[in-house]
């Protein structure tokens, strides 16, 4: 029954076991000179991207730990970074960062009515430079002003939900120039 469901993959063990794991449940640790770079949280939503990517898009039900690790892995390299001299780091080249709270807050007492055109201007300006990868943060921050809300709900919940899809509605109605990673944390 868990195999049905849609929230769970079964990863494949190397004895031919299979074991579920929801994006929700999954654990990735990163190593190496690669851990100082990447924070949980950012490694987490990128199992989620990688997870969705099996599931939804290739709508797999069973994946192997080595073909989810190696997507994994490609994902995470896309966002090396460029230390700067007073230790901050700048994305790599090919990645465009926009801040999705500027946008909510631009948006006034009409929130919603205003906040998707935006949203899907600032998309397309950052598509008109070619990046490899398009990074969309503050969604908590943006969800929260969106909703009027002080502590995260229900609506903030269903509100994320449907800005996350309306960016893939978006990206997918645009013209495919290139491959192109999309972020939303």
């Amino acid at each position: 029954m868990i195999a049905l469901a849609s929230n769970y993959l079964l990863f494949e063990l190397e004895g031919g076991e299979t074991i579920p794991f929801s994006a929700e449940n999954m654990s990735i640790e990163v190593s190496g000179d690669s851990a100082a770079l990447f924070d949980s949280e950012f490694v987490r939503h990128a199992a989620k991207a990688v997870f969705h990517y099996f599931k939804f898009e290739l709508e797999r039900q069973t994946v192997s730990i080595e073909e989810f690790s190696g997507a994994l892995e490609k994902v995470l390299s896309g966002f090396a970074l460029h230390p700067l001299r007073d230790g901050a780091h700048l994305p790599a080249p090919g990645i465009l960062e926009s801040d999705l709270r500027p946008l909510a807050e631009a948006s006034g007492t009409l929130s919603e009515l205003f906040f998707f055109p935006r949203l899907r201007e600032e998309l397309r300006r950052q598509l008109s430079h070619a990046p490899r990868i398009i990074r969309f943060s503050g969604l908590r921050g943006c969800v929260k002003r969106l909703a009027g809300a002080r502590r995260w709900s229900g609506r903030c919940r269903r509100l994320e939900e449907q800005i996350i899809e309306y960016l893939r509605q978006c990206l997918t109605a645009e013209p495919k120039k290139m491959e192109l990673a999309l972020v939303v944390d």
